[in-house]
């Protein structure tokens, strides 16, 4: 029980501030980002050493500008979880607007499995949770180290619908025989994987390990992909979920190929919110040699 205390001091404190207005919310988001930005160095230098690879053509002064506009909004998407997790039905759908879910459903009405396309941008649990007051989906979860938070997190990616969460250690096969059964799936594709895992594809012109799970899930599926972006409004306006039409001519003949229009397209969507990609992560950790030096 003691072990516990602390994730459950957590929770309590983010149920409680789930009763705040969004704008009051959303200013004690920004000031905990920027506390972060000043308490968690090494995810700190992560970012930076991240930003600092992928924007080079920007003077050094932008590049710590956009660091700490980033820890800002990161501070408010933790804090924002609060609504998604315990807000009411009506509060959520006030706070998130869902643009292009008739590619969904004509997808689904052509007999077609779905797989929407989430890169790791901040706004990308309430893009979920949205999807999921929607549609029955199913999804990847990763167990999270901390078992109140486990449960925390599994409850509120759930709480609307009947939603599948597979383990990420399973087989490919539960989540095609899902969207073959007609629950698209929510694919979060760009994660550092291993290196029996991954192809080297440019990403910001970076050699980046990708995983080649998109073509291969789509091919193994029948499914179309439909890019989905979840974009943090400014000030306290909340979100907005984009998706888009179905990408053409996908997958196509080569998995190399089909990751890198993959990586493309998700870098194209970076410089359109720079701040809002999660910078926090090594995504250049694994590298194509394993004698190349570490790039952090």
């Amino acid at each position: 029980m003691l072990t516990r205390l602390p994730g459950l001091l957590a929770v309590f404190i983010l149920w409680l501030l789930h009763f705040l207005p969004l704008p009051v919310l959303a200013l004690l988001g920004r000031g905990l980002g920027r506390l972060l930005y000043v308490l968690a160095r090494s995810r700190r230098r992560v970012a930076q050493r991240n930003i600092d690879l992928c924007f080079p053509e920007l003077p050094a002064e932008e590049r710590r500008k956009l660091t700490r506009e980033h820890f800002a909004l990161l501070g408010r998407s933790m804090l924002e979880r609060a609504i998604l997790w315990w807000g009411s039905d009506a509060r959520i759908r006030h706070l998130v607007r869902v643009e292009g879910e008739e590619h969904i459903h004509a997808a689904r009405t052509a007999g077609r499995p779905v797989i929407l396309l989430a890169p790791h941008f901040l706004g990308l649990d309430a893009g979920g949770v949205a999807i999921t007051q929607r549609f029955d989906i199913v999804s990847i979860y990763s167990k999270q180290s901390n078992p109140v938070f486990d449960q925390a997190v599994l409850r509120g990616r759930s709480r609307f619908g009947n939603q599948l969460l597979i383990s990420r250690d399973d087989s490919a096969r539960p989540t095609v025989k899902a969207m073959k059964a007609g629950r698209p799936f929510y694919y979060l594709p760009d994660i550092s994987p291993r290196r029996r895992d991954a192809v080297f594809v440019p990403f910001f012109g970076i050699a980046t390990a990708t995983i080649t799970g998109l073509p291969r899930l789509a091919k193994a599926a029948g499914a179309v992909v439909l890019p989905c972006v979840t974009r943090m409004l400014p000030g306290s306006a909340g979100y907005v979920v984009q998706i888009g039409p179905a990408w053409p001519d996908f997958p196509g003949a080569d998995p190399v190929a089909d990751a890198t229009r993959m990586n493309a397209w998700i870098e194209a969507e970076i410089r359109k919110m720079p701040s809002q990609y999660y910078w926090v992560h090594r995504r250049f950790k694994t590298r194509p040699q394993r004698s190349d030096p570490s790039l952090y």
